[in-house]
């Protein structure tokens, strides 16, 4: 029976990059690598372990260790048991350092900050999903932003771009003639932003709308029905106290960017 080969990954932070190198590498062969991790080293007590393990059958030891004493350290020890070791880091490091005439400032852990930013997005997102059109709503209160108007105004798709840039957002339709979820009135007005629009506009994208899906024109693009909700709608957003954002003929982008001039200064940061 084969000997198993095994890839030691070693790191200061959690090992996440090392390892999906490793992982990479060891897919382009046949034969099988055990990939072992090895996360959070900060001595040579811990390099020392790793080594006594690594020794005993065939192994090679990928690493993304940036205190250079760590790193002498290693490449001493397994040089003195004919361990192969690869720094993942430096190439990259070192390509960068040419490039920016600068040097890197080696800090453990400074790839987690950037996984942090993706992780809170793809949590945001998530949230946005489960709290589109109104669901929900009995953890409302942890959203960091919440949308309300009336529909096609743009509510789900502002959400999820929001939510692209790291915010919790709900959105919630405000239908006429039923009265919100008493959620909605629990939480801060500043969290709330209203999306108004011009009758004449929303009637047109109402109007495409039935069109696009070949339905009949009906109550639902009718102008006097929308002028009934846009006031209902408004009378809601007046009576919650928020912040109002007319989006006539407004990109996605344009309406966001308004909205997070607001909750991105410091004063209003929620």
């Amino acid at each position: 029976m084969t000997e198993m080969k095994n890839i030691y990954v070693l790191s200061d932070s959690l090992g996440d990059t090392a390892e999906q190198v490793a992982k990479a590498a060891a897919s382009q062969f046949a034969e099988k690598f055990k990939v072992i991790k090895w996360p959070k080293i900060r001595d040579k007590n811990q390099i020392e372990a790793v080594i006594n393990k690594a020794k005993i059958g065939p192994s090679v030891i990928f690493y993304s260790l940036v205190a250079p004493q760590l790193n002498e350290f290693l490449e001493t020890k397994a040089n003195e048991f004919g361990i192969p070791v690869l720094n993942v880091l430096s190439p990259a490091i070192s390509v960068l350092e040419e490039f920016s005439e600068a040097s890197a400032e080696l800090r453990p852990g400074a790839s987690r900050e950037i996984d942090h930013g993706y992780f809170r997005k793809i949590e945001a997102i998530n949230f946005a999903v489960k709290h589109d059109d109104g669901r929900s709503m009995e953890n409302i209160k942890e959203a960091e932003i919440v949308l309300v108007g009336v529909s096609r105004t743009s509510k789900t798709p502002l959400s999820v771009y929001l939510a692209y840039r790291g915010w919790k957002v709900a959105n919630i339709p405000l239908i006429y003639g039923i009265e919100p979820s008493k959620q909605l009135f629990e939480i801060s007005p500043e969290k709330v932003v209203g999306l108004d629009i011009n009758e004449n506009s929303l009637r047109e994208i109402r109007e495409q709308r039935l069109e696009a899906l070949g339905a009949p024109k009906n109550g639902y693009a009718n102008a006097g029905y929308i002028l009934k909700e846009l006031d209902y709608a408004r009378s809601i957003m007046k009576k919650i106290g928020c912040r109002i954002i007319n989006t006539t003929y407004k990109a996605i982008e344009e309406t966001a960017s308004e909205i997070l001039k607001y909750y991105n200064s410091k004063d209003n940061h929620i």
